[in-house]
């Protein structure tokens, strides 16, 4: 854990641990639903000749730090027609190397929302809230996300504030949807991006930096493991491993966890009590397919 301003450790845990910070006026969890057509033909469930969007802001946090405070200032997405998308292909740097310096060229749409600071800390087991929407013309296809962060970005660690600095452009997140996102070509459908707390936050020297980690998954294509893990006085984690990738959390109070947007496959969880006075615990060969997979209560043993 942090005890200073100054540290943090080579290799960040994740959790979802928060404690929420007075920002009443805003939610704590926002949606931003995407739904559209990959195949840019025909019309989808909004207007005629239009397809509507819906996407998800999620979380995959960091143990160290209570808090993560990101400043959300501009959300845009990307829509481009054949012609666009085949010269695009053409001159891929280039073309990345423009969204990365935020310009508005070859089909970037901005979409209105509350922008402000959010405590991404408190978005976790599934929760959400809807926090922009939006359409299209059908006759393009859906090909990026990008936000934009202003300065005030923070961590709270043991109640102490730790300014986050942004280099360069990273405070331009360029999120880029695969074709296996969108191959089934839907009309409408909901995208949730997970921000990587603990890979976004970095130490150099005397500085913390944040270089912004995402991830985006459909819940429709992806599955989930939930539980509840016991005793509360374990301070247990959870984490679900597949090969290389790994998804981690902290249970509730009451010991219910759920970890969301998990590639369908044989995953393993491994429950650590973070108290050092409980037995770590191995569950193998969950099959996770598009739905979730409840595995009951789990009890650890000194």
């Amino acid at each position: 854990m942090l005890s200073a301003p100054g540290y943090l450790p080579k290799k960040v845990m994740k959790t979802l641990k928060i404690i929420p910070r007075p920002f009443a006026w805003m939610p704590f969890f926002f949606i931003f639903a995407v739904a559209c057509n990959k195949s840019a033909k025909g019309p989808g469930s909004g207007a005629s000749g239009s397809n509507s969007v819906r996407i998800f802001l999620m979380d995959d946090p960091g143990l160290t730090f209570d808090h993560l405070f990101l400043d959300i200032q501009k959300l845009e997405i990307k829509v481009e027609d054949s012609d666009q998308r085949e010269q695009e292909d053409h001159d891929r740097q280039g073309s990345e190397d423009r969204d990365r310096n935020g310009e508005t060229s070859g089909g970037w749409v901005n979409v209105p929302i509350s922008a402000g600071v959010y405590d991404i800390l408190h978005f976790r087991n599934g929760l959400d809230t809807l926090f922009a929407s939006t359409s299209f013309a059908a006759s393009r296809s859906f090909e990026k996300i990008r936000l934009t962060l202003g300065s005030n970005n923070s961590i709270t660690v043991n109640g102490t504030s730790v300014p986050l600095t942004l280099n360069g452009n990273d405070n331009i997140v360029v999120i880029k949807l695969g074709d296996d996102l969108l191959d089934d070509r839907p009309s409408s459908f909901d995208i949730s991006i997970d921000i990587d707390a603990g890979r976004s936050v970095v130490q150099h020297g005397s500085r913390v930096e944040l270089k912004p980690v995402t991830r985006v998954f459909r819940k429709e294509k992806a599955g989930a493991i939930e539980g509840r893990v016991l005793p509360g006085d374990a301070s247990p984690i959870v984490m679900a491993i597949h090969g290389a990738d790994t998804a981690t959390t902290r249970p509730e109070r009451e010991g219910e966890f759920k970890i969301t947007g998990l590639a369908p496959g044989t995953w393993s969880l491994l429950i650590r009590s973070m108290s050092g006075t409980y037995q770590d615990t191995v569950i193998n060969n969950i099959t996770v397919q598009k739905e979730d997979v409840h595995i009951g209560t789990v009890t650890l043993h000194r």
